[in-house]
Formats: C-alpha cells, structure tokens, sequence
C-alpha cells in the first residue's frame, strides 16, 4: 500500500457523500445502457432461437386458389429450400360468456405430419386426428383471454355453417409473435385469436380439396429473397396471387424487429445525457479537490514525485468514482434488463425467453462511463499537476472582482445583505453556475420527455379514434361484394349509419420508388371514417386524383401533381396512372385514398366494396351483435371503442413501468448536481459561513447564503429544462418514427408541471441533507483553517 494509494482511499471516504452521488448519476447512465443492451440481446437471442428451433419461413405469398402441384414448381426454384402450402381463412368466433363477436383466423396443420415450416409449440394437449374435422387448437393468448382449454367448446361459423368447435390443444407460432387483427393497431386477444384446424378438414369446409390459398418458403443460405419473391409472383399471379413479401415485411416479425431498433435508439440517446453530466459533476469535485490540495501537490513534488505520478494518482480517484458508479450501475442494469425482457416476452409471445446477456453489454456501459469521467476531469488533473512546486505551495492568488453594473444598480441596492451575497456568488463563477444550471436542466429535460409520452399517445388517440372516426363497428368481407351488402347491413338491428369502402392491394411507383399499400376507395365526402389532416381538419377527396399521407409522400419522394403508378394486385390487376391531388398528416400507417367511384372505375368493375363502416345505436347493440354472428361473409370485425380501450391497456403495461424507471433516474441526477454543487460550495466559503455566524448571522440566514444560490440556480434551471425535455422529447420521438406509426409531439402545461414538482422534491431533499452538515459547522476548527 503506497502513501498515495492510501491517500487515495481516505479522499474517497473523506467525499463519500459525493462520491456517491455522481456514482449514482453514471450508474444511471449505465443502466439505461445496460437495460438497453441486454433486452435487445435477449430478445434478438430469443427470437432467431425460436425462429430455428419451429423452422420460421423466409418467404410468404397468398392467393385465391392454387392446385396443390404448385408446390413443386415453387420447391424447384433456384435458392429455395422448403415449402409448405395451406388454408388460410376467417370465420366469426362465438365464445362462451362473450357477448361480441370475435374473430378466428382459421390455419391449417396437416393431421399425418409434422408441417416442414411454422411449425406449432404445443403448451398443452395435442394436434387435431385425421376424421375429426371439429378439433381445434387455439393460440395461448386467445385462449388465456377466454378462459379455455383442452376439452372447451366453443362456436364458430366457418364458410356459412355453424359447427361447434373442440380444443384440444394450446399452442404458440413463430409466425403469430404479436398477434394483430385485421384493421387493429395493438393485439386484443378478446376478440381476435388464432385457430388451427386440420388441414383435410379446413380444405373441405371452404371446397379447396387439393388446394391451397397461403404458401410458405424458407430459402437457401445467401438466396436473395427478392429475386425468389419476383419469379414467385410471376408463377402465382394466375392463381390470383397478391404479391408475396419476405419475412422483414411479415407483419409480427416486423414489429419485433422494430421494437429492438427502438432499443437500439434509446441505448444511443439517454445514456448519453447522464454520462455527460458525469463527467461535468467529476469535473468540479475534482477540481475543487486539487484547488484544496495545493499544499499536498507542491510536497509531492517537493519529495520527487513526478507530474506523471501525481496526475496518476487523481485519474484513480476519478476511476474509483467510475468503479462505484459502474457497480452499482450493472445490478441495475442487469435487474432492469430482465424486468424489460420479461416485459417484452408477455407482450410478444414466445414458448421460451433467454436472457443470458454476455458481458460484451456491460463491458462497453463500463468503458463508455470510464471514458466519460475522465474526458470531464484531463483538464483539472493537466492544470492542476503543472504548478510548480514553490507556486503550489502558497495559497492561490484571490479573484479579482469589480462592480458591475447590475451591483450599482438602485434594485441590487434595494436587495437585503444575505441575498446579494448569493448573486455575487453566482456571479463570480458564471460557468460554473450555467453548468450546475445546465444539469438541474437535464434531469428535468429526462423527466419531461418521458412524461410527454402519456400527453403524446393521448393526442394520438383523440386524433385517429376520436377526431377522425365516428363509426362504431367496421364489418370487413373477405371477398369484394356488391355495394348492395351495405344496404343489407343497414337492416341490422341497430344500424344509424353506414358508409362503404373498397381497398384494394397495390403496388405505387414514382421512378425508382416502389412500395406495396392498399389503395383505399372512400366516399368523396365521408361522415364515418374521415380523410382526416392531424392539424385539424378532413379532406374531400377529388373525382380523379390520389389524396396520400405526407408518409407516403416521403417514401415515394413525391409532391402534389406528380403522376403515381398504380399497378393493382388482385381482380384484373390493371395498371394506371394518377396524380397526386393533396397530401395529409396522419399519425398511423401511409395511406393512399382514392374516391371509391374513380376505383371501381379504373378496377373496370361495378360498384363494389369490401368493408363497412357502421354507426350504431347504443341501446341495440346487443341485438347488432347477435344477429352479425350469423352473418356468413363477414371476415373481420372492427369495434372502436374496444380499439380504444385496448390500445390504452396495452401501452399502460410500458409506458408507465417506462416512466417510473425514468423518474428514479431524473430525480438521480437532480440529487447528484444539486447535492455537488451544494457541498462544493460549503466546502469553499466554510470560513466565510463561519465568520458570518460569528458576526452575527442566523443559521436561518447563512442557509440561506449557501442554499439559495442552489435555489436560484433550480429555478432557472427548471424553465431551461422544459425546454430541453421539448428538445429531447423530439429526438426520442424522431428516432422511434416509422412508416407504421408516428407518435406526435404533445406536451400538458400539466405534465411541466409534475415534472417541475418532481426535480423540485429531489433538490429539496439534497438541500436537507447539506443543511444538516451545514447546521454541524464547527465554528472553530473551520475558523483556524489556513485560507
């Protein structure tokens, strides 16, 4: 143990309180880095695990009807490895104490065999026998949702017939990680679940014997799956092929994948802000340290100790501060981790979850904390190991001051004494205040863009569901019908209101822009569901133009008048051309809208539709309810008010475990700068505190002094916060955008507030604990100090 090494370890427990406290800020850091890292680790890890282990396709493609010998033409081209073709339907559901319809995505397993891709994990019973064509399996969620399991009964009308189905089993897919409904925005396992019925069984209830209406491929190692997905359209587009789309695109591996980019972006933003404070609070104690040790510096060297040695010596201190902060910051980490993957695996279901995170994730947090401090403290160890011995060991030369012209001013004069004391203060070390200022700043910044997320999904929803959409139930066929379906929905108990729609999938380019959309045929005039601008305001669509969100707009790179080329999937598949008319904000999906009589004009068809929105009365809406479950064609069923509730329930799971760890981590770094700069300062004016009390101040007053330029100093700080919170908020907002979903920037005055009350509660308490050393001062020893 070397004379410095001990000298090392009494500064340290000499400043513990410190110490503690930026160590707490950089385990902040370390955590939300961590958390970030081994959540993405685990999920990424769980995922291709599960993928491999049930043989998750490459490739997906849908069609009317093909005769199952395609398969062998699709197996022998270049590149693909299996394929596995079924019956995929849709059937309206009548479960056991549920009033609603609901709605059952009917797949096909074979009864003889194991399926060569997406294949099942079964959690309980068994798969469905060869001659029992009313066996069910039903997916975990949806039956945990319904309370059933193997030997439940439930109805179902599949194809026109009603038949009473049997479970017997429960069961998970790789395919159906998140589980969304046609039309839906979040899984509501209430009233949309899966259902795999047996292969032989399913192809006779929709006349599709020898036939298939769904193939899936996996691809060899290196096979482009844009090349095999081009010549597989081509093969398919006879058999009414709509355009096949690689794993990337599929709906629920698309949202896994997008959650762990958003993972990715926090792990590069948040970090950053508590790492750059730590470095700022390492910083001004070390340099305070060096400024006390003057004397100690110049007898090191004095003794032979080199510049190098010395320096050395504080870039341990520093690195002891990191270590601490890095200790603590891995456990929570790791505890985070695992209570955000566990978070995750509820809401994406899988049969398994592994969360072994290697120490590859917290050997970069440590590195990157390390790498921080020491970058905010080379300075104070350069200038402070560079003063000669004889300089160092004479106490520093005062501060020059003068008056300025705020001090000779008539309100500075009108000021009492304790309080213009403070503002000299603040003055006297102006950067050093705008830092203290600048990190308050920060921890309401964190806190206030974490809060707007509530403000911002709230908006969100009042826009899309609220503003936008006065429907109740949109019914959805499976087919296209005869605009004459929606007059005999307007029959049904019930029924105010209707307004049809006809989407059809497509294809849109504008040079060498391609992307798949549906083209969605609305009304010119709409009173259910609106072409609605989220500034505001619904549009009317033109007689011979495209109406396309400004996301759209952004992916094709068009403007209004270029000309889109629309090359239709299904029906006749025509090919045209139509200019972009207007462009609108919207907050979900990229839509394109066309009016519905241009569509069916330009698909060369009679009036058609294949959705229906519905206005309904509330006191028959049981009676709507009964008699839709007998309706045969109906293949998807949209209710908004469970919309609503559903996708509140769903974010409240995350969002508000979300906002309290990033709450624990704000008031962390309020309590880390404030509790800093507070016994910095008393550690620098204990002589001036003291001969103030001898003088004939108060304690009440020379709290004051001390804690009042803290207060200040918040104050400012809080009105700067907000601002940067707006700043981060957009960042973290931006970041999280995609073509799906764009979440708006929405701030209350309320969540300022509440975000103000919080840092505030955190500053007064490391104010309470300073105090208290503040009202333990001995006036004595501190007196005799040399200054």
């Amino acid at each position: 143990m070397t004379p410095l090494n001990r000298k090392l370890y009494r500064d340290l427990w000499r400043l513990r309180g410190q110490v503690l406290a930026i160590a707490l800020v950089i385990a902040s850091g370390i955590a939300v880095l961590a958390m970030s890292l081994t959540s993405m680790e685990a999920l990424t890890d769980t995922a291709l695990a599960y993928y491999e282990r049930y043989r998750f396709a490459d490739v997906f493609a849908r069609v009317e009807r093909a005769p199952g010998y395609m398969a062998d033409r699709i197996r022998a081209l270049p590149g693909v490895q299996s394929v596995d073709t079924r019956v995929v339907k849709s059937a309206i559901l009548d479960m056991p104490g549920f009033d609603e319809p609901v709605i059952g995505q009917l797949v096909s397993v074979p009864e003889r065999a194991t399926p060569p891709l997406n294949q099942l994990a079964l959690r309980s019973g068994r798969l469905p026998r060869v001659g029992h064509p009313d066996e069910a399996i039903l997916s975990e969620p949806f039956a945990e949702a319904h309370g059933l399991g193997p030997g439940g009964r439930f109805g179902a009308v599949i194809n026109g017939n009603r038949r009473t189905l049997t479970v017997v089993g429960i069961a998970l897919s790789p395919e159906f990680v998140y589980t969304i409904g046609p039309g839906a925005l979040m899984p509501d396992d209430h009233r949309f679940g899966i259902v795999w019925l047996g292969e032989e069984a399913l192809q006779a209830a929709f006349d599709l014997k020898g036939a298939f209406n769904q193939v899936s491929l996996s691809l060899l190692r290196g096979t482009d799956p844009e090349l095999v997905i081009r010549r597989l359209d081509q093969m398919l587009a006879r058999y009414g092929g709509v355009g096949a789309y690689a794993r990337a695109d599929q709906m629920s591996n698309w949202f896994l994948m997008n959650e762990i980019r958003q993972l990715e972006s926090l792990a590069a933003i948040l970090p950053t802000v508590f790492l750059a404070v730590a470095a700022f609070l390492t910083n001004m104690v070390l340099a305070r340290l060096i400024a006390m040790e003057r004397s100690e510096i110049g007898l090191l060297k004095a003794f032979g100790y080199t510049n190098a040695t010395i320096a050395w010596h504080y870039v341990k201190f520093v690195i002891g501060v990191a270590v601490v902060g890095i200790l603590i910051g891995w456990a929570a980490g790791y505890w985070f981790g695992l209570l955000n993957t566990r978070l995750y695996a509820d809401f994406y279901r899988f049969p398994f979850l592994l969360f072994d995170p290697s120490p590859r994730a917290f050997v970069i947090a440590a590195l990157v904390s390390v790498a921080a401090a020491l970058a905010g403290t080379l300075g104070a160890v350069r200038a402070g190991v560079r003063i000669p011995p004889a300089e160092a060991m004479r106490p520093p030369s005062p501060p020059m001051f003068q008056r300025t012209r705020l001090g000779r001013s008539r309100l500075f004069a009108a000021l009492d004494q304790p309080t213009r004391i403070l503002l000299r203060q603040i003055g006297r070390y102006p950067v050093r205040s705008t830092l203290t200022s600048l990190g308050t700043g920060m921890a309401v910044a964190v806190l206030v863009s974490s809060l707007q997320w509530l403000d911002s999904i709230n908006h969100l929803v009042d826009v899309y569901f609220q503003q936008a959409q006065a429907q109740d139930v949109t019914v959805g066929f499976a087919t296209t019908k005869s605009s004459e379906v929606e007059r005999d929905l307007g029959r049904l108990p019930g029924v105010v209101t209707t307004e049809s729609m006809r989407a059809v999938a497509a294809k849109l380019r504008f040079g060498p822009r391609e992307e798949r959309q549906a083209l969605q045929g609305v009304p010119a005039h709409q009173e259910l569901s609106r072409v609605y601008d989220a500034s505001g305001h619904a549009l009317e669509m033109p007689p011979d133009g495209l109406v396309i969100s400004t996301m759209l707009a952004e992916m094709l790179d068009v403007g209004i008048g270029d000309r889109i080329t629309v090359e239709v999937l299904e029906g006749r598949r025509p090919v045209f051309e139509v200019p972009v008319a207007a462009t609108f904000e919207t907050y979900i999906g990229s839509p394109a809208y066309l009016d519905i009589r241009a569509l069916n004009r330009l698909m060369h068809e009679r009036p058609s539709v294949n959705s229906v929105h519905l206005r309904l009365d509330r006191n028959e809406m049981q009676d709507f309810y009964r008699e839709l479950k007998a309706v045969p064609q109906v293949a998807w069923l949209s209710l908004k008010e469970a919309a609503v509730a559903t996708f509140h329930d769903t974010l409240a799971k995350t969002l508000l475990i979300f906002i309290g760890f990033f709450v624990v981590f704000a008031c962390t770094l309020a309590f880390g700068v404030t509790y800093n700069a507070a016994r910095i300062a008393l550690s620098e004016r204990g002589r001036e505190l003291a001969t103030l009390r001898v003088l004939g101040f108060t304690r009440a007053e020379i709290s004051y002094i001390l804690l009042g330029e803290i207060g200040f100093l918040t104050l400012v700080a809080l009105p700067l916060g907000c601002v940067l919170g707006y700043a981060l908020g957009a960042l973290i907002l931006r970041a999280f955008k995609t073509e799906l979903y764009r979440i708006p920037m929405a701030i209350q005055l309320e969540t300022l507030g509440l975000a103000v009350l919080i840092i505030l509660s955190a500053t007064v308490f490391s104010a309470f604990l300073v105090r208290r050393r503040l009202d333990h001062l001995d006036l004595i020893a501190v007196l005799k100090t040399r200054e």
